[in-house]
Formats: structure tokens, sequence, C-alpha cells
């Protein structure tokens, strides 16, 4: 039992790194902002394309990394995806053009994705039921971390050594999870298991997927969850440091209680693991989470902006979608035993599609005020509480 369990752990912090590239690539150099527009001599609308440009490529192409794990198995796609992310990097280190820092961020979209799309795959490979319950909540409380510390290495890499030095730390970083995957991570799929990649397979697979009723709905309350703390974290230059007057150093306050809620809830996500239904786990994240939206606007509308106020109800909020988020994930992949990596594409993809739109045009016109924000979390929680109901009365719906 005790093998097993180390086990677990290990495989546990591997799939956390690999999950955790995609943040890492987005939180890191959020404090570089204004020195890139100088530098580059771009405006900030301009630097913010370099964060659409990213998501936007990341959204369309994890459509295509499970379809390639299952074809190709977990191990090889990942560290192909992993060598490729860290030649993107360098481009955006040796950028001298706002454009040319375009191109290589979407570089890096393509990339990034293939992590945290194959560990989920990985997870429902290896475990089922609370025991994939539990892995997937230690996974999420270990990746928790990688946007808290995220913007305090990048604030302080920033203040020491300039925007680039940001992006020659994602290379060095990659190129340690890529030897560690290499050295550690074993194949999860066996040749027998593996799917075909014929154009009429693949379109049967892609349409029995994103037709389905519970998984649109259960995407669609994970995507509306994780927008509604989102929103913050694409507004938090102009919300830390216009807001709350905070210095390029200071991201951990917005980080910093944020990931601690994750962390919080993913750890009692795994402690509810088999004691209670994953419908009751959902059901209790919805309540923390109503709680913190609801708790947020009265403390917007009733003070002004400030420390620890403004940063307090994002704390609940992630401890209630974090609470949630494990047990939706895994009853949006459990209808497809046989395609799980084409479905975690398919879910990461509608994920990262909203995450685009919500930096192309929600944060922006919700970032000119503390109460905006605060209104754009509860609106947000809202839709996806009535996406969590349709999916649970989906279910219920004879076939």
């Amino acid at each position: 039992m005790a093998e097993r369990q180390d086990r677990a752990r290990g495989i546990a912090f591997l799939l956390a790194g690999m999950s955790a590239l995609g943040p890492f690539s987005i939180d890191t150099y959020l404090p570089s902002f204004h020195d890139i527009a100088e530098k580059l001599g771009a405006t900030p609308i301009q630097v913010q394309q370099t964060l659409s440009a990213y998501l936007a490529a990341f959204a369309l192409m994890t459509l295509w990394h499970g379809a390639l794990a299952d074809r190709f198995g977990r191990r090889r796609v990942v560290l192909v995806a992993l060598a490729l992310f860290a030649v993107a990097s360098a481009g955006c280190a040796f950028a001298t053009r706002i454009e040319h820092l375009w191109f290589w961020r979407a570089m890096q979209g393509v990339t990034a994705g293939a992590g945290i799309v194959i560990s989920r795959a990985i997870v429902r490979d290896l475990y089922d039921g609370p025991p994939a319950q539990r892995l997937m909540s230690q996974i999420t409380m270990m990746f928790a971390i990688a946007p808290a510390i995220a913007p305090v290495i990048g604030g302080w890499l920033q203040t020491l050594f300039g925007w680039r030095s940001i992006f020659a730390f994602l290379v060095l970083s990659t190129a340690a999870l890529w030897l560690a995957c290499w050295k550690l991570l074993p194949e999860t799929l066996p040749p027998e298991k593996r799917q075909s990649l014929q154009p009429a397979y693949l379109g049967r697979s892609y349409w029995k997927v994103m037709t389905s009723p519970p998984f649109l709905f259960a995407c669609a309350a994970l995507s509306l969850n994780f927008a509604g703390f989102f929103i913050y974290v694409l507004s938090a230059p102009v919300f830390l440091m216009k807001h709350l007057g905070i210095p390029e150093t200071g991201f951990l306050w917005l980080f910093g209680p944020a990931m601690a809620g994750l962390m919080s809830g993913s750890w009692l996500s795994g402690r509810l693991a088999g004691k209670v239904t994953s419908g009751q786990t959902i059901a209790l994240g919805y309540l923390v989470m109503s709680c913190a939206a609801l708790g947020n606007v009265g403390i917007n509308l009733a003070l002004p902006a400030g420390l620890p106020q403004s940063v307090v109800p994002l704390f609940v909020y992630t401890l209630g979608m974090s609470l949630a988020m494990p047990s939706l994930t895994l009853l949006a992949l459990d209808p497809f035993p046989a395609q799980r990596g084409l479905a975690a594409s398919c879910q990461t993809f509608f994920q990262s599609g909203f995450n685009s739109l919500a930096a192309a045009l929600i944060a922006p016109a919700l970032w000119g005020s503390t109460l905006t924000l605060a209104l754009g979390m509860a609106g947000l929680m809202g839709l996806g509480g009535m996406a969590a109901v349709a999916h649970r009365k989906s279910r219920l719906l004879p076939r």
C-alpha cells in the first residue's frame, strides 16, 4: 500500500509539472508588460495581444494533443511537445519586434497544452472512481503552487534582468521538466489500445464527444467557474498596480490567496473522495463559490478597493472552484473510455477557448474597476452553476 501511494505521489508531481507549463507561460511574464511595451515600441493593447495569441493557439491545438496521444502514446507526445515549447520560449527571448513576440507566443500556445491534456488522460489510464479523484486532487493541489510563484519569479527577474530573462527561465525550466519526463514518465497506453488517426474515425469520434450533452455541460461548468477567477489573472497588472497601488514585485497579493484556496479546495476534494458522492462534492463547491462571489460584490459596494478586502474573496472562491473541479473533470471524461485523450483534448479546447475569449473581450471590459470585476465573477459563476445543474439533469435522461 505504501509503495502504491509513493508511486501515485511521484506521478502526481510529474503530471502537475506538465500541467503547470501553461500557467507559467501566462503568469510569469505579466509583471513585464510595461517593459515589453517600452523596449519593443509597442502599445499596451499590442502587448496584451501576445497573451491573446498564446491563448488562441493553445485552444486550437488542444483539439489534437489528445488524438495524437491516443495514436502514438502519452510519453512520446509529451517529450516532443516539451522540446518544441523550449524552442518557442527561446524565440520569445530573442524577439526584437512585437510581431515576432506574437508569433513565438503563438508557438508556445501550440505546444503548452499537451501537458494538461495528456496528464488528465494518464489519470484515467491509471485509476477509476475515488482513486482517480484523489490523484486529480493531488495534481490540482501541486499545480496550484505554479500560478502563485510564477508572477513572483517573473517580477524579480523583471526587476533584476529585464523581460527577456523570463523567457530564458522558461527555456531552462522546460529543459529540466523534459529530463524528468524522459527518465520517470511511464507509458500508460499500451499499443493494443491505441486509436486510429484516419479522418473518418477521427470525425466520428470528435462528433461523438462534441455532441454529448453531459460532456458539453460539464465543460461549460468548468470553463465558466474558472473564468470567474481567471478574469482577475488577466487583469492582474491593472487590478494590482492601478487599483490597489501594488508594485510589480507584489503580484503575490493576488496569486497567494488564490492559490492557497486552490490547494485547500483540492486537498478537501481528495479527502471527500469515496466518502460523499461526486454530486455532493460539486454542490458544496458551488455553495462556497456563491458565498465568495456575493461577498465580493458586497465588499466592493461597501468599501474602497484595498488590501486585504479586495483579495480575500479570491481565496474563498478558488477554494470552492477547486473543490468541484476534479469531480467535474472526471465526469466529463467518464463516458469515453476508449477515447480519453481525445475527450481530454476537447475538454481543454472548450476551457482554453473560453479563456481566450475572456482575454480578448471579457477582462478588458471588466477591469475598469474592482466592482465590475466582482460582478463579472458573480455572473460567470452563476452561469457555471446553471451548466452544472443542466449536466446533472442530462445524465438522468434516458439514452
